[in-house]
């Protein structure tokens, strides 16, 4: 049996959004080149509402500068989707891999889907995809929002997994442009907090089993500097 190809893993903390878009398109270039391994970032950030290349004006309901007023920014960005929320309690992940030797977008991004639909079943959450919508969903409502950007092969931007984040901040906009279905989170399922920590262990091991990739743990130090 050949040795799987190996994946930097690195957790970031929480960190600022347009520091870890200029981050992800460093290593676009670096793995592109091949400077640097297939790398997964986990991170969660501050209060944002991003913008995908698909989204309305409309899909925003109070004003940025209402927003803006109450510390939340909105950017607009090069990831495919709509509009979504990014915020405290909400795991990030942004894969940057070289998708040249594995498969093309649509593939790439039902493999992200089964990756979370296999670690919430792990930890007693049941989740399945839609038919026509990206993402995952449970009985409750949609759990993980996807949005990615495939730049001469290689994959960046991702997913967020609502694990302890606070729904509420979803009512300014209409998620993923879906005004008809509601948002939820690991903690609002199961009924209590959930523990970050193993929820990032368990999605890095479904990461690298759905990918065939040998996840190898790094300092977010190693990542910044290649």
């Amino acid at each position: 049996m050949p040795p799987q190809p190996p994946c930097r893993v690195a957790w970031l903390g929480s960190i600022d959004y347009l520091k870890a878009r200029d981050l992800q398109l460093e290593l676009v270039e670096k793995v592109h080149s091949g400077e640097a391994l297939n790398t997964l970032l986990l991170l969660e950030h501050p209060h944002v509402y991003t913008k995908g290349r698909l989204s309305k004006p409309s899909d925003v309901l109070l004003p940025e500068e209402e927003l803006a007023a109450k510390g939340i920014p909105v950017y607009e960005t090069d990831r495919g989707g709509q509009v979504t929320y990014h915020g405290p309690g909400q795991l990030v992940a942004y894969p940057i891999i070289n998708l040249k030797d594995w498969g093309g977008p649509v593939k790439y991004v039902r493999a992200l889907e089964q990756v979370i639909i296999s670690a919430l079943a792990e930890m007693g959450v049941t989740a399945h995809c839609e038919a026509g919508n990206t993402g995952v969903w449970t009985d409750q409502g949609k759990i993980v929002a996807i949005g990615v950007k495939i730049s001469r092969g290689i994959a960046f931007h991702g997913l967020a997994l609502n694990v302890n984040t606070d729904l509420a901040y979803y009512q300014n906009i209409i998620p993923c442009g879906i005004a008809d279905r509601p948002v939820t989170s690991m903690a609002a399922i199961l009924g209590q907090p959930v523990d970050m920590e193993l929820v990032r262990a368990v999605l890095v091991q479904q990461f690298g089993r759905e990918f065939g990739f040998e996840m190898v743990d790094v300092r977010q130090e190693q990542v910044k500097n290649g």
